[in-house]
């Protein structure tokens, strides 16, 4: 079994499963702390890395399920085992139900109870408790099942500092302990220890460079089982390198593209492994693959094509595939293998990986049930507000082109919460609490700008909460203000007032007698200048206004002010001043 990263291909563990058919892997860390939906599982048939895995959602061993001070979560959750033996029909028999249900309350903000009962050939009541303190790094999960004996299922994590942390999972399976200790940038060491394994560690370290990056991860236990994962990128090459008690894999790739991104585009491959338990199996495999550079939203390729052929102790055999989407949530995959590492037979198989994400409509490449939704974020639809009414009406664009640079979230950028960026709309995983969420002026679309600057969000947990940012058209006015013989009027204030008095821009003039009024919305406004009125002028804008409007003012015999037509060529600014 492998655990790979969603967004790219990087494997994040390996375990080979014993008779027990159990497979765990623990302590698996990402930006918010621990695994979330930026993992799958692949699972190899018989050990054979070569093979079509199956790829399962990877899951928590206990899912924290803390909800905020005063909510309520009610949860149900049931099925039935089918059964194929003596059975020809399509679906089987069905039998075994199994079930439960349980209610959740918010005690306070950092305690969460639960109470329920589950049917499991038996019914037995069940517990919950999850508690999080707000000035303590520490988070408690515990769930209990009652019947003839108890089942306890605890998952206690601890973070004292950002260079070390410790976490402890236990089941009826067997206890487990962790601890990782970041000794300096990008070197860390790791522990652990298991009841029915025993004890291991190792060390990893990571480093990243202009066009370069090296991880390396290398653990022994106190069974002198010696494992490791290496990869090297340089450029367009890229040096894999993997191996355990079971067997080793080293792929070695090289881009044809234009980037030097070695994931995307076309690429030639090198590939050797071996099978120690196999009588010393091996297969050498050389081939093309081809990504396109189009990804569904959980981080799989548009377009995925493989084709090579393998040598080695079995025989010897063409390999293909290929994978796409071809339907909103529908994954199609074909392969064709003439050989592997431990056998000689050809396999070919065609899959349908179905999936579907309802939250805010669906589109093409959609499989977005992985996420776990115990966890809550934002979903954000910055919109381009033609006619400046705070609603997306239809044909209303959404702008998600720069979101990176115009969203700041608890005075954190978007990029640092590594958000889920679509055409449609930006998924922030976040846990539940009060956001605040800025608009940074950087981000905003040539001539338009934001209805708002500042909103509070709250996430609960479970769902994504909808925000809409209106952006509306930014205007500009802008001229020269001159005194009755045409020379330039020096620090002179000028002023944009809507209509109902309620807003109020205003610029004051440099020495050649420019001013600059911007970010005016739609509406009328009256000019005043030196608080006074310009006679017969009443500015209005519209959708049909132009970004820049050039307004030239003079000042009369009486003190009065009247607006001046610009002349075919003239123009309002100085060169340098309007670059």
């Amino acid at each position: 079994m492998r655990l790979v990263e969603r967004f790219g291909d990087a494997i994040a563990g390996e375990v080979l499963v014993d008779s027990s058919g159990i497979y765990r892997f623990d302590n698996v860390q990402n930006e918010n702390g621990y695994l979330n939906s930026s993992y799958r599982i692949f699972l190899y048939p018989e050990g054979r890395l070569t093979a079509q895995p199956e790829i399962r959602d990877a899951s928590y061993t206990a899912t924290p399920g803390q909800i905020p001070a005063g909510a309520s979560a009610f949860v149900a959750s049931g099925g039935f085992g089918r059964e194929f033996r003596n059975n020809n029909s399509l679906l089987g028999n069905f039998s075994d139900f199994r079930g439960g249900v349980a209610q959740r309350w918010g005690v306070s903000q950092d305690l969460t109870l639960g109470i329920g009962g589950v049917y499991d050939d038996s019914f037995k009541g069940l517990t919950e408790l999850f508690y999080r303190p707000a000035n303590i790094p520490l988070q408690v999960s515990v769930s209990t099942l009652l019947g003839k004996k108890a089942d306890t299922i605890a998952d206690i994590r601890f973070d004292p500092s950002q260079n070390f942390n410790l976490s402890f999972f236990s089941d009826r399976f067997s206890s487990r302990l962790n601890a990782n200790w970041n000794i300096l940038r990008g070197v860390s060491l790791f522990a652990n220890t298991d009841s029915r394994f025993g004890t291991g560690g190792g060390l990893q370290f990571n480093f990243s460079g202009r066009n370069s990056y090296t991880f390396a991860r290398l653990g022994i236990d106190t069974e002198n089982r010696f494992r490791w994962n290496l990869l090297q990128r340089l450029g367009k090459l890229e040096l894999r390198q993997l191996g355990n008690e079971v067997g080793t894999l080293s792929e070695l790739t090289y881009g044809l593209s234009s980037k030097s991104f070695v994931d995307l585009g076309h690429s030639l491959l090198l590939n050797y492994e071996t099978r120690s338990q196999n009588l010393n199996s091996n297969l050498l495999t050389m081939g093309w693959r081809y990504r396109s550079g189009q990804r569904a939203v959980d981080g799989n390729y548009q377009w995925e094509a493989q084709l090579g052929y393998g040598i080695g102790s079995q025989g010897a055999g063409p390999i293909a595939s290929v994978t796409t989407t071809v339907l909103p949530g529908i994954l199609l995959r074909a392969r064709y293998q003439g050989v592997s590492v431990t056998s000689d037979q050809s396999t070919f198989n065609i899959d349908l990986v179905s999936s579907l994400g309802l939250q805010g409509g669906i589109s093409a490449g959609d499989r977005r049930t992985s996420y776990y939704r115990t966890q809550g974020g934002m979903l954000i639809q910055p919109f381009l507000d033609a006619n400046n009414n705070g609603k997306r009406d239809s044909g209303e664009q959404i702008y998600t082109e720069d979101t990176n640079a115009l969203v700041i979230i608890n005075n954190r950028p978007l990029k640092s919460l590594r958000a889920d960026m679509q055409s449609d709309r930006v998924l922030v995983r976040l846990n539940p609490g009060s956001y605040r969420l800025d608009l940074d002026p950087a981000g905003f679309p040539l001539d338009w700008q934001a209805a708002t600057d500042a909103y509070a969000v709250d996430i609960t947990a479970g769902s994504y909460t909808p925000v809409l940012l209106p952006l509306t058209r930014a205007y500009a006015v802008s001229g020269v203000i001159t005194n009755p013989k045409g020379e330039p009027i020096n620090g002179a204030r000028v002023e944009a007032v809507t209509s109902d008095g309620k807003k109020r821009l205003f610029s004051v003039t440099n020495g050649a007698g420019v001013y600059y009024l911007e970010r005016l919305q739609q509406g009328a406004y009256n000019l005043l200048i030196n608080g006074k009125t310009v006679n017969g002028m009443n500015l209005e804008l519209d959708s049909s206004s132009e970004g820049l409007k050039e307004l030239n003012l003079q000042q009369g015999e009486n003190e009065e002010f009247r607006a001046l037509k610009p002349s075919v060529n003239q123009s309002v600014l100085p060169k340098e001043e309007k670059k």
